[in-house]
C-alpha cells in the first residue's frame, strides 16, 4: 500500500513543473523556447513544404489529420508485409500475413498498439523501430495537438480572434513531438537502460541450458527494447516489445524499473490538467476536472486492489489460501500488478505487467468500467478531450434543469453540436455490443478460451479495448483470426477519431457564436455542483449502455464463483 501511495505521490510530484512547461512550450504566447527549438523546428517545417503560421479551418485541421494518418498506415502496413525483404533483420522474421498487418499499422496508427502478434518473434528491428516507435511519436501528439487546439478554440478567454481557426495541426504535431515527447522518452529511456532494459540491434544471442542433458540451445531475442518502452509508456501507447509485456524481466528487470514505467503511464495525461489550465487561463476549472479524476482512479485502483487479495476461487483446493497470485509477476505482487492494471485502463495505454485474464471477476470488471468511461486520465490529449464532451453534455442537462437554453461558456448549445456530441458518446456501446453481439453469434469466429461468462467477457473486453485506443486485452483469446483483425480494425478507427474530432468541431462552432452575457441562472462551470453533475452524467451514460453486458459478463461470473 505504501508503494502504492508513493507512486501517487510521485507523479503529482512531477506533473506539476511538468505541466507547467508544456504550457510554455505548447501554448499561443511566443517565449524563448521557441527561439531555442526553432533550430530543429524550422527545418523540419521546410523540409516539408508547411507555413507553420497559416491557421486552418476545424475541417482543413481535421483533413490534414485523416491525410496523414493514411499515409502512415500504408507506410507501416507495407513494411509489416515485407519485414522479411527489408534490412534490420538479423533474426530473419517473415512478414506477417496481410490482416494482421493491416490490424497492426491501424493498431499503432490509431494510439491503440492492441497487438494480435507476439512482438520479439514476428517483427524484426525495422518494423519495431521504423513503424511502430514512429507511431508511438505520432500518434499521441496528434491527441496533444488537438486538444490545444480545442483549448485554444474554445477555452481560453479572449474575443473573437479565435474565429480565424483552430490553429496549424503540423506546428501543434511537431511541438507535441520535438518539445515534450522525445525529451521525455530520451531521459525515461536512459534511466532503463540503466536499470538493464536492453538496448541493441544485435541478433537473438543463443545460450546454452544449465542443465547439460539438455542439448538445446535458448535464443533470447534483444533489440532498442528501452527506447520503445519509454515512449509506450509515456506516449499511451501501450504495446510491448515482448508479447507479455512489461512481465517480462528484459522489459521490466527492477523493482525502480517497474517504478518508472508504472509513473509514466499518467504523468502526462496528469501534467496536462496544469498545461491546459495555464494555456486557457481557466483554473478552477482544470482543478475540477482533477478532482473528478482522482475520485475515479482512487475508486477504481482501490476495487481492483482488494479483488486481487482476494483468494482466486478456481484455485481454492489447488493452494493455499492466500492473494490471487495467477498470472502475477511475483516480483511485483498483487498490489503493484493491481495499480498498473488500473491505470493501465483509466489511461488508453493498455501495457501490462499481469495478465488481465487472471483478475478475479471484480477486478477485471472495473479494467472494463476504466476503459467505458476512458476518462478517468484517459490518453494524451483525448482523455481531456473525452472529458470536455461529457462536460458539454453535462451542461445541456444542467441548463435544461434550471430552466435555462443550453449553453456552454455563455455560447448556445443547439441542434447541431448536441446531434454531433451524443453520436461521439453513443458510438461506443453502439459499436462494441453490436459487435460483441456478432461475434458471438457466430461460434466459430470467437476463438475464446474460455465457456459462460467469462468467455463473453473475453470478447467483450476485446472490442472495449480497441475502442478505447487501449490495446490490452483478456489473453487466452485466439484473436489472430481474419474476422478479429477486421472487426477491430472498424472499432479503432471509429473509436480513434470520431470522440477526437467532434469535439474539435463543437469547439468551432462555438467560437463562431456570441458569447451571452452571465447572468444569475447561468451554470457555472468551474463549480463543485457543476463537477459532481459532470461525474453523475459520465456514470450514468455508462451504466445505462454497458449494465446489462457486465451482468451477463463478470457480474454473473463473480456470483456464481461466490465474489
Amino acid at each position: 500500500m505504501n508503494d502504492m501511495i508513493a507512486i501517487y505521490a510521485l507523479v503529482a510530484l512531477l506533473g506539476v513543473p511538468l505541466g507547467l512547461y508544456m504550457g510554455r512550450a505548447l501554448g499561443s504566447r511566443r517565449t524563448r523556447m521557441d527561439a531555442l527549438f526553432a533550430v530543429i523546428e524550422t527545418p523540419i517545417y521546410r523540409l516539408a513544404g508547411i507555413d507553420s503560421h497559416q491557421s486552418m479551418t476545424w475541417q482543413a485541421y481535421a483533413l490534414a489529420i485523416l491525410k496523414l494518418h493514411a499515409g502512415l498506415i500504408l507506410l507501416a502496413w507495407l513494411v509489416f508485409m515485407f519485414q522479411g525483404m527489408l534490412p534490420l533483420n538479423p533474426d530473419g522474421i517473415a512478414g506477417m500475413p496481410w490482416d494482421t498487418a493491416l490490424h497492426t499499422a491501424v493498431s499503432f496508427a490509431t494510439n491503440t498498439n492492441q497487438q494480435h502478434y507476439s512482438g520479439q518473434a514476428q517483427l524484426s528491428h525495422l518494423s519495431q523501430t521504423l513503424a511502430i516507435v514512429t507511431l508511438q511519436f505520432l500518434t499521441p501528439a496528434t491527441g496533444l495537438a488537438v486538444l490545444v487546439a480545442i483549448a485554444r478554440t474554445l477555452l481560453i478567454k479572449r474575443g473573437a480572434s479565435v474565429l480565424k481557426g483552430v490553429g496549424n495541426y503540423y506546428q501543434d504535431l511537431t511541438r507535441g513531438v520535438v518539445r515534450v515527447l522525445l525529451p521525455l522518452a530520451v531521459v525515461v529511456a536512459l534511466l532503463l537502460t540503466w536499470q538493464g532494459v536492453p538496448a541493441s540491434y544485435q541478433a537473438a544471442p543463443q545460450v546454452e541450458m544449465l542443465d547439460p542433458q539438455v542439448e538445446e540451445v535458448q535464443s533470447i531475442p534483444l533489440g532498442p527494447v528501452a527506447s520503445m518502452v519509454a515512449i509506450k509508456q509515456l506516449g499511451t501507447n501501450g504495446g510491448g516489445w515482448y508479447g507479455p509485456n512489461s512481465s517480462v524481466p528484459l522489459e521490466n528487470p527492477t523493482p525502480l524499473a517497474n517504478v518508472i514505467e508504472t509513473a509514466s503511464l499518467t504523468l502526462i495525461p496528469v501534467a496536462l490538467l496544469f498545461a491546459i489550465a495555464l494555456i486557457s487561463g481557466r483554473r478552477r476549472l482544470m482543478l475540477g476536472v482533477g478532482v473528478v479524476m482522482l475520485v475515479f482512479s482512487l475508486v477504481s485502483t482501490s476495487v481492483v486492489v482488494y479483488s486481487e487479495r482476494m483468494p482466486n476461487v478456481a484455485l481454492a483446493e489447488l493452494s493455499q489460501p492466500g492473494a490471487n497470485l495467477e498470472g502475477k509477476e511475483l516480483r511485483f505482487g498483487t498490489d503493484l500488478s493491481a495499480l498498473w492494471g488500473s491505470w493501465t485502463t483509466q489511461t488508453s495505454n493498455g501495457s501490462v505487467n499481469a495478465m488481465h485474464d487472471s483478475f478475479n471477476p471484480m477486478g477485471g470488471m472495473m479494467l472494463l468500467m476504466d476503459m467505458f468511461v476512458n476518462v478517468t486520465f484517459g490518453g494524451i490529449g483525448v482523455g481531456l478531450i473525452g472529458f470536455f464532451l461529457y462536460l458539454m453534455l453535462a451542461a445541456f442537462v444542467g441548463s435544461l434543469m434550471v430552466g435555462r437554453a443550453p449553453e456552454l461558456f455563455g455560447k448556445p448549445l443547439e441542434t447541431r453540436e448536441m446531434r454531433w456530441i451524443s453520436l461521439a458518446i453513443l458510438a461506443q456501446p453502439l459499436v462494441i455490443l453490436g459487435l460483441s453481439a456478432l461475434t458471438v453469434a457466430m461460434p466459430g469466429a470467437v476463438q475464446n478460451s474460455n465457456p459462460g461468462f467469462h468467455g463473453l467477457s473475453q470478447v467483450l473486453y476485446e472490442f472495449t479495448s480497441a475502442f478505447a485506443n487501449n490495446g490490452s486485452g483478456f489473453e487466452g483469446l485466439g484473436d489472430a483470426t481474419l474476422w478479429w483483425n477486421l472487426a477491430c480494425v472498424v472499432a479503432l478507427l471509429v473509436g480513434r477519431f470520431l470522440p477526437m474530432l467532434v469535439p474539435l468541431a463543437v469547439a468551432a462552432w462555438l467560437a463562431g457564436k456570441r458569447a451571452a452575457p452571465a447572468g444569475r441562472g447561468t451554470l457555472p462551470m468551474d463549480s463543485l455542483a457543476f463537477m459532481g453533475l459532470t461525474a453523475g452524467v459520465i456514470v450514468i451514460v455508462n451504466l445505462l449502455g454497458f449494465l446489462p453486458a457486465l451482468v451477463l459478463g463478470p457480474i454473473a461470473e463473480a456470483v456464481v464463483q461466490g465474489f
